[in-house]
């Protein structure tokens, strides 16, 4: 058989480490999957149920491993659907190579059936974004694709008409004019030096030691730094803040942080960032800037990876271009011990105080079951290597309290996007790329729904993925959200029944669970960890209990009064919860 131009593609991902497709195939891509099915020795095509997921399940891969992650789809409606996966990799500034196909270069611009302009489509979405146009082009458009996706921290899109997959991998059709040869490209990217200027360390430490209530508030791109944030934290006395998709970079039970920040973190939290004298940002680009000092407040230095995003949140006295634990290991040495520990004492007596309170409201016998108890659960009976995955919404506020990170546990999330149903998805990535680890998928019924066939995909590829369902029958967040902002709720509860996911489960061939009551939690999910394949958990918890904020504004308070005011039709079953939970955390 002829060696045709898709192979070349398919092999030059090859030769940059790729060993993992997601995707669907369609008439648009049967070349790339020819090429796909005569390399499946080296590469594994993971067949998906929708083009979203596949997107998904490359932005997780590249989230967890911090490799490319490549999803492949066919023409006009599969490269659509594509799109929020990878904007998730676009905002969360991951390196995701998105293919798709496109129409014979014949019929382009004729209204061709399903015919889609996916490069002009993908022109916001894409750092780097090509058609193919002829066959020798390849090898250099895949090694510019790639090196910009590592470079730029985003997506690359190339798109290859049908003709084109299926021509020979060396045909040249076109007349050259004048001195030209397509370029000898090489499959390497190499990352550029991450330890910032001396000058601009000195500059950091300087403001750093004259710190009297020094904060550091850390992201994801302090991820792979954990022993020099605490290092830094330890010489500094300074008391650690994370942001929700940097939950993992020091462990929840660690001495110094004060856990979140924002709508989903704690109180501490939002009292240190009142308190603070000097704020140090490491790796994050916190968007949230009512939840930072106000501006003129604190010093503020900022070590940052991508230098259009140093000081871009806050007035910054010192910016700092670097990697996060190269910048660190850097500024190490510069940085003088800090006797004085009154002021971390404080945060930490904060700490233990929340602590205190976040266990009350975990308590079995609350009657519906409380979300709280369940994330308890898992974390109690986890594995100290559990990844878990989650989805937006009032289950990301459950798992930023109650999951607790220690050890090697990882959590990832839709960061900057925050979008629904990536939960599912990135499980089924993670458990791919690391099959010894257990991986489970704490989602909401409204984000499960979305995508749930997926739970067929993991089990057709013998993935032993867990899935925990928080089914409150509603879009739990918006309701809240409608709250607090005075309106009565509205189009936020799906009617009854409430569904029951564990049957489907059961049909896939999973194992599956539905459970109504706290007693229920505990054995269903140890099942379900120890079940040899993918298994599903679906709990029904208290519709009516509040995602409440760290602490609540007076003009949260308001609103949410308000609410109830004009007509609030749950506002018994709410207010019996609130008081239920202010009495838990008294009374524990």
């Amino acid at each position: 058989m002829a060696r045709i131009a898709a192979e070349s593609l398919i092999e030059r991902l090859v030769e940059w480490g790729v060993d993992t497709v997601f995707g669907i195939p369609g008439d648009g891509i049967n070349g790339i999957m020819e090429a796909l099915r005569r390399h499946r020795d080296r590469v594994r095509f993971v067949l998906v149920h929708h083009e979203e997921a596949a997107a998904f399940m490359a932005t997780g891969h590249a989230k967890a491993t911090g490799r490319l992650g490549v999803c492949l789809a066919t023409s006009g409606p599969g490269g659509i659907h594509l799109l929020n996966g990878l904007y998730d990799a676009k905002l969360d500034h991951m390196p995701v190579l998105a293919i798709t196909g496109t129409q014979e270069t014949s019929v382009l611009g004729t209204a061709y059936q399903q015919e889609v302009r996916l490069d002009r489509l993908f022109d916001d979405v894409a750092e780097y974004n090509m058609m193919v146009t002829n066959p020798v082009q390849l090898p250099a458009l895949v090694d510019i694709a790639v090196r910009t996706a590592y470079a730029r921290r985003g997506v690359a899109h190339l798109t290859m008409p049908n003709d084109l997959q299926v021509a020979e991998a060396d045909a040249d059709p076109w007349k050259q004019v004048g001195p030209v040869r397509p370029p000898a490209t090489s499959a390497r990217y190499l990352s550029p030096p991450g330890v910032p200027r001396r000058e601009d360390l000195e500059r950091a430490a300087e403001v750093l030691n004259t710190a009297e209530r020094p904060a550091i508030l850390v992201g994801a791109g302090a991820l792979h730094a954990r022993e020099e944030v605490l290092a830094v934290a330890g010489l500094l006395a300074a008391p650690v803040v994370k942001t929700l998709p940097g939950k993992a970079v020091v462990p929840d039970d660690s001495p110094y942080t004060t856990g979140g920040i924002g709508l989903l973190g704690t109180r501490p939290s939002e009292d240190l960032m009142d308190d603070a004298d000097v704020l140090f940002m490491v790796g994050t680009n916190f968007p949230y800037t009512k939840y930072l000092p106000e501006p003129g407040r604190a010093r503020v230095v900022q070590l940052e990876a991508d230098p259009t995003r140093a000081g871009t949140r806050i007035p910054t006295d010192v910016p700092v271009v670097g990697d996060a634990k190269e910048g660190l290991r850097a500024l190490l040495p510069l940085l003088n011990r800090r006797t004085d520990t009154e002021h971390l004492s404080k945060y930490q007596d904060k700490m233990a105080k929340w602590r205190a309170d976040m266990d009350a409201l975990e308590s079995a016998g609350r009657d519906p079951v409380a979300p709280q108890y369940v994330v308890s659960v898992l974390d109690d009976l986890a594995a100290d290597d559990a990844i878990m995955t989650c989805d937006s919404g009032t289950i990301a506020t459950w798992a930023a309290r109650h999951w607790t990170v220690r050890d090697g546990r990882g959590f990832y999330l839709s960061g900057n996007l925050a979008t629904m149903a990536p939960g599912l998805p990135y499980a089924i990535a993670m458990q791919h790329a690391f099959p010894g680890r257990q991986v489970i998928a704490y989602v909401g019924d409204g984000g499960f729904a979305m995508l749930m066939a997926e739970f067929l995909t993991a089990a057709r590829h013998g993935l032993p993925i867990k899935v925990v369902i928080n089914n409150n029958n509603a879009l739990g967040q918006i309701l809240w959200e409608q709250m607090v902002l005075g309106y009565p709720e509205h189009g936020v509860r799906f009617p009854e029944p409430e569904p029951d996911f564990s049957a489907w489960a059961r049909t896939c061939g999973g194992f599956g669970a539905k459970v109504a009551t706290a007693g229920e939690v505990a054995p269903a999910i140890r099942q379900a960890l120890a079940h040899d394949g993918p298994a599903l958990v679906d709990v029904s918890v208290n519709p009516n209990e509040p995602p409440m904020p760290g602490r609540v504004t007076y003009e949260q308070a308001t609103k949410f009064a308000q609410a109830f005011l004009k007509g609030q039709p749950h506002k018994a079953a709410i207010a019996t919860t609130l008081f239920k939970d202010r009495i838990q955390r008294l009374g524990d």
